[in-house]
């Protein structure tokens, strides 16, 4: 439970933007990069930042291939113990939709020390090392400056055989596309920085930000499933568009079988949009054909930024029973088939 001090003090308060909706947005990121310079690349370097995969990944040897990621942000929410849950959950992610097994993890804490009280900065810890206790893994270092805004995160390492490696950008035409959680995290963390979300709806967005992707380390030995990622700050949209580039293949979907979490249809219809899911839009919007019975809600949620989200599986139609019996067995209830793998430049139509 949270103490009286917590809830006087509205963490969402002291950030411009809050979970992954914090991430530069994508047009502006590929400038970025752009610009940046070349290196020489090692051979053992199996993935680095050529398809904005989720995590780097280095050969060890012939059994042992280590992977890396970080990832950290403001807060999504006001109680301090949820916020590090939710920022150490969307970390460990990224070695999950890689494949991978986290082992260890360092934390990244910066905090606006003369404005939080010690013991709600304690708490974020808290919640972080919860989650790490959780995924089986010990917090063994870390970080902290004196920053201006709340950032609470984690480096991430993990390990998986090099032939199990999932990349983002091995999809074949012909796989269906199967999607882990439910859709609707910004659109729920909109309402509630405007406290129009109720106790079921913080409950719903709690249940599935802190829901560790988990499922990722038996899907990796499955040969028939072809590509895996996460869903997070690009939205549905965005990280399905990564899988299409790296690929060279287009995608279906379809929106009545994409899964939305209770209520965040409405929400986005009356206007609890994220600033980030028109930023995406923008940046990406070119490559996607939405049929005209799209409503704006459901484009929305298209594009919405999700902190924690679930994974996003491009595998071979004989393997969809096998991936959505591993998702469901770990809890995934809202595991669903939501398109399909075809050949074309990567451009993505979405139909009713």
């Amino acid at each position: 439970m949270s103490s009286e001090t917590d809830q006087q003090i509205r963490l969402t308060s002291f950030s411009h933007g809050g979970g992954c909706g914090c991430k530069i947005a994508p047009g502006v990121l590929a400038e970025i990069l752009k610009k940046s310079s070349g290196f020489p690349v090692p051979a053992a370097l199996m993935v680095g930042i050529e398809t904005s995969d989720d995590a780097a990944v280095y050969k060890l040897n012939d059994e042992q291939a280590l992977i890396a990621t970080t990832d950290f942000f403001m807060p999504i929410v006001d109680d301090p113990y949820d916020f590090g849950r939710i920022a150490a959950t969307n970390a460990i992610s990224d070695v999950y939709a890689m494949g991978g097994t986290p082992i260890m993890a360092l934390a990244l804490v910066g905090m606006p020390i003369n404005k939080l009280p010690l013991d709600v900065i304690g708490k974020i810890i808290q919640g972080g090392e919860a989650i790490c206790a959780e995924a089986g893994i010990p917090i063994a270092g870390g970080h902290t400056i004196d920053s201006v805004e709340p950032i609470y995160g984690l480096v991430v390492m993990g390990l998986i055989h090099p032939s199990r490696v999932k990349r983002n950008d091995a999809a074949k035409p012909g796989d269906k596309l199967i999607l882990g959680k439910a859709l609707g995290v910004g659109i729920l963390s909109a309402a509630l920085k405007k406290e129009a979300l109720d106790e079921a709806g913080y409950a719903c967005m709690i249940d599935s930000t802190t829901r560790l992707n988990k499922p990722g380390q038996t899907l990796s030995s499955l040969n028939a499933v072809h590509a895996m990622t996460d869903v997070t700050g690009f939205g549905l949209l965005g990280h399905l568009l990564e899988v299409c580039r790296g690929s060279g293949l287009a995608a279906k979907l379809s929106m009545a079988d994409i899964p939305l979490l209770k209520g965040v249809q409405q929400l986005a219809h009356d206007g609890y949009v994220t600033g980030a899911s028109a930023r995406n839009w923008a940046a990406y919007g070119s490559e996607v054909q939405l049929h005209r019975d799209i409503s704006a809600a459901q484009h929305a949620l298209l594009t919405d930024p999700q902190t924690s989200g679930g994974l996003l599986v491009a595998c071979d139609p004989t393997a969809v029973d096998a991936v959505l019996t591993i998702f469901r067995e770990a809890g995934f209830l809202d595991a669903a088939v939501i398109g399909d793998i075809v050949t074309g430049e990567p451009v993505i139509e979405v139909n009713p």
